[in-house]
């Protein structure tokens, strides 16, 4: 697919700061890469003849950041009208399970296509792998780990499949059932008793492409999107159920539940979309706002810093944020709400890499690891840094 490139020059970073990951720092050392793999990283490296040399003059090079809960490369999932009457059965064709929401034989790999304005977005923000998937139904099927690199779909796909995705909302189903939050545990539970007797059944006389794709996904991390603080307890107690530990993408209010949260052990993925400031100049919007409201848009951004505190695991996602410009300056008002640049740095490299069990791959600079780093100015979290 391409032409292959012949090119194995060897590349030299030197005179950098190079943070090796979010505990170790080189003050002053080089970086050795080729043929998109690290070799060494350093202060005493001896740099091969005939290497291609950059001096950085004292910029910093970081691990790129990763992004665990995108859809990235995935064409826009389209609601389906429903139509008049009732629909009990599933519209799907073929060997699929009976209900449309259930959609675990989705395979992001096979999905994804390259989107170069989306990468270059990404890029700017200091990202350069991401995990995607398509963002419709209760079970999602498998997610992919790309990098955000200008290549063909074939060189950047790092891991064609990573992750089991799942959430409460139907998606794109036209199905009546399920209607409620209710409906989606029931359908949930019942696929997972339906997905037990199609694994264990000796005499089955059927073949589900849907059930068949459950079951091979119960190996792979399994990441469970919720909308409140509440559905992060109902999630991880459908796990405890079915002996699954969930990674948990919550909604940002976790704080008001941190006890019970740290107590179902699960890791956690959280946006960083805060509520914008009310308009209270009319008197009449004022009476409108609830306590409940301005008290989450006061402690919403302190969100991440009681979560560290509670020694609760987490990752950080761009997913959520209307624009993704407003990336850095949310995650830099949760560092003055009291969120370490230790614990932000681990949240967005080392943390989510664990997560997708790439920790061998990206979001460190160590010999053997994939290249995959970020050139800045200085300090990544100061509000006069330039990422390159």
């Amino acid at each position: 697919n391409g032409a292959p490139n012949k090119n194995h020059n060897t590349y030299a970073f030197t005179n950098a700061k190079i943070v090796v990951d979010w505990q170790t720092v080189i003050e002053k050392g080089t970086l050795l890469v080729k043929d998109g793999i690290i070799l060494e990283a350093g202060d005493k490296i001896n740099v091969p003849k005939g290497a291609v040399i950059y001096d950085l003059k004292g910029k910093a090079i970081y691990p790129s950041l990763i992004d665990v809960y995108t859809s990235y490369g995935m064409s826009e999932v389209k609601r389906a009208e429903h139509g008049r009457g009732v629909q009990m059965e599933s519209s799907t064709k073929g060997a699929y399970g009976w209900n449309q929401a259930i959609k675990s034989e989705t395979d992001a790999s096979k999905n994804f296509t390259v989107d170069a304005k989306g990468a270059e977005e990404f890029r700017k923000m200091g990202f350069g792998t991401v995990n995607t998937f398509v963002k419709d139904g209760i079970a999602r099927g498998s997610s992919c780990v790309v990098t955000l690199g200008d290549a063909n779909e074939n060189e950047i796909i790092l891991v064609p499949k990573s992750c089991a995705m799942y959430s409460f909302d139907k998606g794109s189903s036209t199905q009546d059932y399920p209607s409620s939050l209710m409906g989606s545990i029931a359908l949930i539970r019942q696929t997972y008793l339906d997905a037990q007797w199609y694994r264990q059944a000796k005499d089955k006389k059927e073949f589900n492409i849907s059930l068949d794709a459950w079951n091979n996904l119960q190996s792979f991390p399994q990441i469970f999107e919720v909308r409140d603080k509440l559905s992060v307890l109902r999630a991880d107690k459908i796990g405890d159920e079915f002996k699954q530990q969930y990674i948990i993408k919550g909604a940002g209010d976790e704080y008001q539940r941190l006890d019970e949260i740290k107590n179902t052990f699960a890791k956690l993925i959280v946006p960083l979309s805060f509520p914008v400031t009310y308009d209270v100049e009319d008197p009449y919007d004022a009476m409108n706002i609830s306590l409940t409201e301005m008290k989450h848009w006061e402690m919403a951004p302190a969100n991440l810093s009681f979560m560290e505190k509670k020694s609760i695991a987490f990752a950080i996602t761009t997913s959520d944020l209307k624009d993704k410009k407003d990336f850095w300056k949310n995650l830099r008002k949760a560092i003055q709400y009291g969120l370490s640049e230790k614990a932000a740095l681990k949240a967005l490299t080392a943390a989510p890499a664990e997560m997708l069990r790439i920790q061998d791959k990206v979001g460190a600079l160590k010999k053997g690891m994939v290249a995959n780093f970020i050139i800045t100015s200085g300090n990544l979290f100061n509000e006069k840094n330039i990422i390159y």
